[in-house]
């Protein structure tokens, strides 16, 4: 799924089978007293074991208060829509961040003027200048990431990437 087939959302991603069938053994495995729902720590192992990192408070408080109160914790079933959605998430951030570095051809991990003029004519030839130039200048409190130097010319955030400096991962 590429920005062009999706607009600026992603679509509705399905796991497959195999997928599907890994995400329910992790289910299972952290579901220690086999009660069919996860405590919060057995969430937090979860999510650790499916994406490789352990959730902040702040995560696993808003996991846990979108659960049912007459349950003891997640059913398989909100688990199963919360990973999906988690997964949505990490596909649609990887895919800005690969779009990010096919227009930071210099690998600076920022985008001038110019080179955001470059990309959008590369893949937009018809827009104006001035569009550009707007969606490049961003909207009022966008996120800018990162300090450019300070001959790194115009620089600003954009709405489209979601800001026009993303730190590159390793």
């Amino acid at each position: 799924m590429f920005f062009s087939q999706a607009g600026a959302r992603p679509r509705m991603w399905e796991a497959s089978p195999s997928e599907h069938k890994k995400w329910v053994e992790v289910f299972k495995a952290c579901d220690e007293e086999n009660k069919g729902c996860l405590s919060r720590e057995n969430f937090k192992v979860a999510v650790v074991m499916l994406f490789g990192y352990k959730p902040s408070k702040i995560e696993a408080d808003a996991v846990m208060s979108s659960v049912d109160p007459n349950t003891s914790g997640i059913l398989l079933k909100e688990f199963l829509d919360i990973v999906r959605k988690k997964k949505e998430a990490q596909l649609y951030r990887n895919e800005i961040r690969h779009i990010f570095t096919a227009f930071d051809r210099h690998y600076r991990g920022y985008l001038t003027l110019e080179d955001f003029k470059k990309a959008f004519k590369q893949v937009a030839p018809k827009l104006s200048e001035r569009i550009i130039l707007e969606v490049f200048r961003g909207f009022p409190g966008g996120a800018v990431v990162g300090s450019p130097p300070a001959n790194a010319g115009d620089t600003g955030s954009c709405p489209v990437l979601g800001r026009s400096h993303m730190p590159r991962s390793g």
